[in-house]
Parts: structure tokens; sequence; C-alpha cells
């Protein structure tokens, strides 16, 4: 998440950050095996450093999906959303990957990339070059240390939000931020998602996929800066999914 928020604020100057390692990431301790928990665990963290203080929200991924959640417990607190690639429907079953788009990879794209990456990156990367796959390689690399076995119990048993399919309503600034080409979270369900979001701006980019921020930077960081100057000046919190 630093690697991808960081280029944003060279130009969004005097703002706060505030990431966010999640249960069984980074050094942050396991808890039930339940996103519910998990969320839970976000809500303390939050509360802790931020007391009242109003706070916008960012999330990619897994990380887009739980803050989505926190802003339905927060309303009053939480004074933006921006959601990048974000869960909506969690389980992969009952995500709409049907329009989906192809890609058309370049000549040994995956040259640099280790060979345990390879199946994810053929389905998750939607722009295909050698740059961008080595990029994002090199983004994985500085994560922190994860609790595998954690993680996979999650999504196989925890993965939803008893809440997701909650009909509530979020009034702040929020921008959802899609690729056509993402073939773990598709584009679909998020756009069906604006109907929670009065305020919502949606925002599709051909030709790239679930790593959007590293394979579009100019557009991502173009529509954060929109979506920081549309929200107002107070502290972002940037969630860090696991995936």
């Amino acid at each position: 998440m630093e690697e991808a928020f960081e280029p944003v604020f060279s130009t969004a100057q005097n703002w706060r950050r505030i990431y966010v390692d999640l249960p069984g990431t980074g050094g942050s301790p396991r808890v039930d095996p339940q996103s519910d928990a998990v969320l839970d665990a976000m809500h303390e963290s939050v509360t802790t450093l931020l007391r009242r203080e109003p706070f916008l929200l960012a999330g990619c991924s897994y990380g887009g999906y739980l803050a989505a959640g926190l802003a339905r417990r927060l309303p009053r607190q939480v004074s933006g959303l921006f959601l990048v690639c974000a869960g909506v429907k969690i389980r992969p079953e009952a995500r709409n990957l049907t329009r989906a788009l192809p890609s058309s990879p370049g000549r040994d794209w995956l040259a640099q990339v280790p060979d345990g990456l390879h199946e994810h990156f053929d389905q998750a990367i939607g722009c295909q070059t050698r740059s961008v796959a080595t990029h994002i390689a090199q983004a994985l690399g500085l994560n922190g240390p994860t609790d595998d076995d954690f993680l996979d119990t999650l999504r196989s048993t925890g993965y939803p939000l008893t809440d997701e399919t909650s009909p509530h309503c979020f009034d702040g600034n929020v921008t959802i931020l899609a690729g056509t080409r993402d073939r773990i979270a598709g584009y679909i369900d998020q756009f069906d998602a604006l109907i929670h979001y009065p305020r919502g701006t949606f925002v599709a980019l051909s030709d790239a996929g679930h790593y959007l921020p590293f394979e579009k930077p100019e557009r991502f960081r173009s529509v954060a800066l929109d979506w920081l100057t549309q929200s107002g000046p107070t502290t972002t919190t940037p969630g860090q999914p696991p995936e």
C-alpha cells in the first residue's frame, strides 16, 4: 500500500498517512479467522490512533472490502472513501467476472518474476508487460511477514462479513476505481455498489487489472488526487490487504 500510495503525496503534501497491517500480516497478531474479527481489530486500531477525529479511508482489494465495512460502522467519522479494485462480494464464486476482459501478454513478460507468482499474475495483472510484472513483484517483496495458515483459513471459512449484503448507504465522498481487465475482483460488482454511495464516482480503466496502481500509476495518481481534493483536508488511512 505504501509503495502504491506514497507517489500521490509527492504533490498532495501535509497529509498524515497511517498504513495498517491487518491481522496475519506484518507485525499484527492473528485474531479469530473471520472477516468480522479482522474488521473489529481494524476498528479498534483506528479508534486508538484517531479517537474521534474525522479521517479519509482508502483500501485496495480485501482492504477495500474492509474499508467499506468500516465506513458502515463509522459513517460520521469517515469523511471519504477510496475503493481500489475492491472486493464487493468476497467469495470467489459470488464475484461477477463475466465481462472482465482478457489481456495481451508481452513476450517473456514473466521472465523476471518468481515461478510461484506466474499463475496469480496471469489472472491478476491486466497490463501484461515485463516492466509492470517486475515492478509488482518488487512491491510484493516489500511486504512484511504473513501468517499463511491464518490467511488460508480466513479465505476458506471466514471471508464474508456478516453485513456484506447490508442495504446501508454511506453519504460521504466516494471514489470507486476499477480495471476492466481485473479477473480477480472484476468491475461489474464495483459499479453495482454505487447504489450504496449517493455521492459516489465510478472510474474504470481499460488495460488495467487487479494491480491497477502499479499498472497505470499516472492514472491512479490523478484519480487519487481528485478524490483527496473532493474529500477535503483530513487524515488518510489506507488499509493493507492480504492477497
